[in-house]
């Protein structure tokens, strides 16, 4: 199976978070059409494969008020050969379209306590009817927010956090999100990653709009070209060769944290396999 990492032209979000640098950026008209041109092109080719594919849309924009992004993932969830489609949201959208979508499809959705009322998105969060996870950014003045939506979400839904960008964490301060995702400890500190071996450039590749394949989102060399085949030769098992890695989406695959089996089943949309009895241990 291959699993493909996705993210497109796409760079415009309706939310103005402070911490996010792509907050509020406009694309033009011609930006959006090609975005979109890029989506239908990528969706049809793995529709065409004859290989188990999964997809994660990770755009760097906000993909789902954009109704090409509602269609691929409906497209895709029904497609015969595609096991899971997921996409990283922040939920702005109305949910009402989820409803044709099949049960491979699922949301990685993020709760940003400055851009939207708390009871409009709690009331979203709850009409989903696909897999989902939620989370929050580890920001101190976020600690109460999450309180709150960890006591307000079903028991079955993990809330997850990331550390925030730049943020050293105390222990009484990582104990603090701890007890709201017993998995912070993975997010808490950078994973030494240098010479371990990753399942990126092997089972797991980033595309983009272009088709361009890369072994992930932050290795910038080129493996080859998604649509003229030549990404194949250079499928192969590899070590990282960077000093680290910080984001959810690269270290999952590391194979040394072993978290393909602490979210068997559910490494894309963030759903431990075993939630909400999972390990308190967060390591």
């Amino acid at each position: 199976m291959l699993t493909i990492l996705y993210r497109g032209p796409l760079a415009s979000c309706d939310y103005d978070c402070g911490y996010c640098p792509f907050a509020k950026r406009r694309d033009t008209p011609e930006q959006l059409r090609a975005d979109r041109a890029a989506l239908e092109r990528f969706t049809s080719w793995v529709m065409a494969q004859d290989t188990e594919i999964s997809v994660l849309f990770t755009p760097w924009g906000e993909g789902l008020v954009r109704s090409w992004y509602r269609e691929a993932l409906v497209r895709l969830s029904w497609s015969g050969n595609v096991r899971r489609v997921a996409i990283q949201t922040n939920l702005s959208c109305r949910t009402g379209w989820l409803a044709d979508a099949s049960d491979r499809a699922a949301l990685w959705v993020t709760y940003h306590p400055t851009q939207v009322p708390y009871e409009r998105f709690l009331a979203r969060v709850r009409s989903l009817p696909v897999r989902h996870s939620v989370g929050i950014v580890g920001d101190p003045a976020h600690l109460a927010h999450a309180r709150r939506l960890r006591d307000d979400l079903p028991a079955e839904t993990y809330l997850w956090v990331n550390a925030q960008e730049g943020r050293i964490y105390s222990d009484a301060e990582a104990a603090e999100w701890t007890a709201i995702d017993p998995l912070f400890g993975y997010s808490r500190l950078p994973h030494r990653s240098a010479g371990l071996p990753c399942r990126t450039g092997e089972t797991v590749i980033s595309v983009d709009g272009d088709g361009e394949v890369r072994r992930c989102h932050f290795i910038p060399r080129v493996l080859g070209n998604l649509y003229d085949g030549s990404y194949r030769r250079s499928l192969r098992p590899r070590p990282c060769p960077a000093a680290a890695c910080d984001c959810h989406i690269g270290y999952v695959h590391l194979e040394p944290l072993g978290l393909y089996d602490v979210f068997a089943g559910g490494v894309l949309e963030r759903v431990p396999a075993a939630w909400p009895q999972v390990s308190r241990s967060g390591r």
